[in-house]
């Protein structure tokens, strides 16, 4: 079989495959567009660890290509330093230091002068967690904690606010992870990164299809109070069921108001044993910070009734295929796959891990609620309903 040409791709090629990924394709659609497999396409963009690199821009105090070559024609006519200074309305230790940090008088040429210069500019600026190592011992620390760069990027700015040393950006700690070459954080360090993506690229939001069932008596999302949907009272909890194989589930439920989490070991998902599960993890706190539960229209709530019967909790149903009803249990079911991935047995995982992993939640800095965690937030409600 006759092997293809190879192709080396120009800088407006380069452009494109960073403008699509950017938009958030695949590396295999933007491959079709060369007609290449992705890993060719993979290639270019792991240099930077799937981060664009900036725009080489020549320096503003640098010559011009013109002028360095108004310059190299000048010394081969025999012309002064002063006098080239003079055409150039320039100052003369400029100009003599531009010829003896290419060549010196007799070795000048623009061309090498230029690419000289284009070579300066790639100097990347000191990277602040290099400059900084105690920073990035504490950043590091905190990602084996499965805290993510926005969270600690928050928690530094909160807990440091008039130290700038003390403080970073989530996106320079993404590069220092991806882009290996700044050299402050270990590569190791991305697998405790939630994607576990070996280079980093744009968020998704897909939106799962969930199974309907036919729940009888249901009341409609839409008929739930005003004051749940603004977030202002606590007490309002949102559910659902992340599963495994083998026909293994848990329960997730989070409170709306303080995103605290809690997880619930369900034997199997028929209705009864999802009910059982949750009544039993209702009575464990105070009836005023449990008042209703926003639930999908899985089959596993046609029990509901029972439910609400013996805990006094409202449940209220989302329209058929929106997820984002729950968003706060959407975004904690994607968290809670970094600990339970799919394609595992769940059932495997006593109660106990499970309030392990959701005390690792709730003890983790959040942006929305200014960084606090949700066990801060939850145990003031406590302390206000006690």
């Amino acid at each position: 079989m006759k092997q293809r040409q190879r192709i080396y791709y120009t800088k407006a090629q380069q452009a494109l495959m960073w403008d699509r990924w950017q938009k958030g394709e695949t590396l295999n659609s933007i491959a079709k567009l060369f007609d290449r497999g992705h890993p060719a396409i993979q290639g270019i963009l792991s240099r930077t660890g799937g981060i664009r690199p900036p725009v080489r821009k020549r320096s503003s105090t640098a010559l011009t290509l013109a002028e360095q070559e108004h310059i190299s024609r000048g010394l081969a006519r025999g012309d002064s330093m002063r006098s080239i200074a003079r055409q150039l309305n320039s100052a003369p230790s400029t100009i003599c230091r531009e010829v003896n940090l290419n060549g010196g008088y007799d070795s000048y040429r623009a061309t090498q002068a230029d690419e000289a210069v284009w070579e300066r500019t790639k100097r990347p600026k000191p990277c602040k967690l290099l400059l900084h190592p105690m920073l990035a011992r504490l950043v590091a620390k905190k990602l084996k904690a499965n805290w993510s760069p926005e969270q600690i990027a928050g928690w530094l700015k909160d807990t440091y606010p008039d130290d700038e040393k003390n403080q970073v950006s989530h996106e320079t700690i993404y590069k220092t992870l991806y882009i290996q070459a700044r050299g402050a954080l270990k590569k190791e360090l991305q697998s405790f990164l939630r994607s576990q993506r070996v280079i980093r690229r744009s968020r998704h939001h897909s939106i799962k299809n969930e199974g309907l069932g036919k729940i009888t008596n249901a009341v409609s999302i839409s008929e739930r109070p005003a004051c749940v949907e603004d977030r202002a009272v606590p007490g309002h909890w949102e559910g659902d069921l992340i599963g495994g194989i083998n026909n293994s589930y848990i329960a997730t439920l989070v409170e709306r108001h303080t995103r605290y989490v809690m997880l619930a070991k369900v034997k199997q998902k028929h209705s009864k044993h999802v009910i059982d599960a949750l009544i039993k993890q209702a009575k464990k706190l105070p009836k005023e910070l449990y008042k209703s539960l926003t639930w999908d229209r899985g089959c596993e709530m046609a029990e509901h009734q029972r439910f609400s019967l013996a805990t006094d909790i409202k449940v209220y149903f989302c329209d058929p295929q929106s997820p984002r009803q729950r968003g706060s249990n959407e975004n904690t079911n994607r968290l809670l796959r970094q600990y339970f991935p799919k394609g595992t047995d769940l059932s495997e995982h006593s109660q106990a891990k499970l309030n392990a992993v959701a005390r690792r939640l709730n003890e983790r800095p959040r942006k929305t609620l200014k960084y606090k965690t949700p066990a801060f937030m939850f145990n003031q409600c406590v302390a206000t309903t006690g």
